[in-house]
């Protein structure tokens, strides 16, 4: 049995493409309408999984004739050409993001026949498959297939930048894999900041086995977590596949159920950064914490009159934002090596102006915060943060 896989995300193809192959058919891909069309013409498959949204054809520069193709969707361009002009009775499935009713309806029209939004388990997929088209002998016996353990295709592809200095031992390595091995429209990139201890050996070693969702940048000088952060999303951002990209911290004090709150937030919403903010969880510790609290919001308070925009929390290093705020504020080395992220929206001001910038900025109350062990700034820190605080007003004025 020959499957044809169509969608424009590296991530969603190879995962689907392992995961139908493991369970024994015979899977070819195209990330484009025109190879889809000829691809299926040359693959003959027996049932064809296309994304509704995507490029006519890989060039970015080409501009097609409207009347020749769907515009709004021009994975239905597929249908057509599969059940209009070559009157095939093979069954042809959506798996998309796309939940606009008229264009589904469009679909089914054409000739698909069944529907998965996005995100949905490799495990439905498969039933799917198996109920279209039959089960297939499986052909890797060596693949271990287990049905209960669901894997998810994600909405759109998200990569996470986490910068790391001198992680050798406090590394989370198992929660990584297990992230990414359950999320798979997810993209890791750990940003090696000249690390003087084993981080660098530790990171290649969590890499096996997951190299198409975790990658490495390496830089061999110490430059501080502003610039370990500022170059690797530049780095991702300098690839077609990530809808968005973000970052968080190593010691995942904000953690990856949290980060994936702030990705529903930005696919379904028209804000450019949503950003996690831990100041609702600053008093549930009260007693213990209070002092540390009291420094905290006497900081953001400063920040937030030298910003002049009602942010609450700009140091939570949990952030997702589009490739424009990344185009538009990362180019230039940051000022500072902590304060990167009031610099960033400092940047956004200057690029849109107050109003429109506020209007840009989701602040996301997180659910789940903690302080990771040596993940605390000292007394000296926060007195240096407040003079860096005035070396950025200044700067920026």
């Amino acid at each position: 049995m020959k499957v044809l896989i169509v969608d424009d995300q590296t991530l969603v193809l190879l995962s689907l493409k392992k995961w139908l192959t493991d369970l024994g058919y015979e899977v070819q891909t195209a990330s484009n309408v025109v190879d889809a069309i000829t691809e299926y013409d040359k693959f003959l498959p027996n049932l064809v999984i296309t994304d509704m949204n995507m490029p006519i054809m890989d060039d970015s520069n080409y501009s097609y004739n409207q009347d020749a193709f769907i515009e709004d969707a021009p994975g239905l361009e597929i249908v057509k050409h599969i059940k209009k002009e070559n009157n095939d009775n093979i069954p042809v499935m959506f798996l998309s993001g796309n939940t606009t009713e008229d264009i589904i309806s469009r679909g089914f029209e054409l000739g698909a026949v069944d529907y998965m939004k996005k995100p949905v388990s490799l495990s439905e997929i498969g039933a799917r498959v198996k109920r279209l088209i039959g089960a297939a002998k499986i052909y890797n016996t060596n693949a271990v297939i287990d049905l209960n353990n669901n894997r998810y295709i994600q909405k759109g592809c998200v990569g996470i930048v986490i910068p790391c200095y001198n992680e050798e031992k406090r590394l989370l390595g198992e929660e990584f894999k297990t992230f990414v091995r359950k999320n798979l429209g997810y993209h890791i990139c750990f940003v090696n900041d000249g690390s003087k201890d084993n981080t660098l050996e530790v990171l290649h070693e969590l890499r096996k086995g997951h190299e198409d969702y975790i990658s490495i940048y390496n830089c061999e000088k110490n430059g501080g977590k502003a610039e370990a952060v500022r170059l690797g999303m530049l780095h991702l951002a300098a690839q077609n596949e990530y809808d968005y990209i973000g970052f968080l911290d190593a010691d995942l004090s904000t953690d990856f159920d949290d980060f994936q709150d702030l990705t529903t937030t930005i696919f379904t919403t028209n804000f450019q950064i949503v950003s996690g903010s831990r100041m609702s969880r600053m008093g549930a510790n009260i007693t213990k914490e209070s002092a540390r609290a009291i420094i905290s919001k006497t900081i953001n308070f400063i920040i937030r009159k030298t910003l002049g925009m009602e942010i609450n929390d700009t140091q939570c290093g949990a952030k997702i934002m589009t490739k424009e705020i990344i185009e538009r504020t990362f180019q230039d080395k940051f000022l500072t090596k902590w304060l990167f992220d009031v610099e960033i929206f400092m940047r956004m001001k200057k690029v849109y102006g107050s109003k429109k910038a506020q209007e840009l900025i989701c602040e996301q109350p997180l659910k789940r915060w903690i302080h990771a062990d040596g993940s605390k700034l000292s007394m000296k820190d926060s007195v240096k943060i407040v003079g860096q605080i005035f070396q950025i007003a200044i700067h920026y004025r």
